[in-house]
């Protein structure tokens, strides 16, 4: 009995140990985190010009709640693309006036960005994007291609994006749309103008 209580323990040392290298050390080298090229652009980008902007698009939420549709908005210029992918994300989760609707819950902001080689966006989100969503499938489809699409749409150089929250992969924001791949533009919920 004690034998087995010993191989048990090496067992889920093993495992322990196993899953400690997938997170720490195998994800983040598969996926641009931080000691990749990608995370080193984060912190050696410059800050932003003052006064310089260029125009975007940005997305909200039809008045029957049922499509997003673009507006044009100017924001903050970026030097290379993960700083500008900064910027135009912070401007999507701004606060927005009627007749705005925004398909991101209010409160919700942007912890991290990173973009692989590749060309997938990490956008990491705090918690707020699913604690204070409304909940229902259409309603977390025009959340996350809110997200997914503001960046796809605006910045060549990104062709996916995977969200985060709270720095964690995760499964779905309200239980419908997987979250767990990187997603790519998908301009069927976008209302033609």
């Amino acid at each position: 009995m004690r034998v087995r209580r010993v191989l048990a323990v090496c067992a889920l040392t093993a495992v322990a140990a196993a899953l400690a290298w997938v997170l720490f050390i195998g994800l983040p080298r598969k996926y641009g985190g931080p000691g990749t090229k990608a995370a080193a652009a984060v912190s050696e980008t410059t800050p932003v010009a003052p006064g310089r902007k260029i125009s975007v698009r940005l997305y909200y939420i039809t008045e029957d709640g049922s499509r997003l549709y673009a507006v044009e908005r100017d924001v903050a210029y970026g030097e290379g693309t993960v700083q500008q992918a900064r910027e135009i994300v912070n401007a999507q989760l701004a606060p927005v006036v009627e007749p705005l609707v925004s398909g991101v819950p209010q409160g919700t902001k942007l912890r991290e960005l990173f973009v692989t080689e590749n060309g997938t966006a990490f956008v990491d989100l705090s918690r707020e994007v699913a604690t204070a969503h409304t909940g229902g499938m259409l309603n977390e489809l025009l959340t996350v291609y809110t997200i997914v699409d503001v960046l796809t749409a605006n910045l060549p150089a990104v062709t996916s994006v995977q969200i985060l929250i709270d720095g964690k992969e995760v499964e779905t924001l309200a239980g419908h749309i997987d979250l767990r791949r990187p997603l790519a533009k998908n301009v069927e919920w976008i209302q033609e103008s």
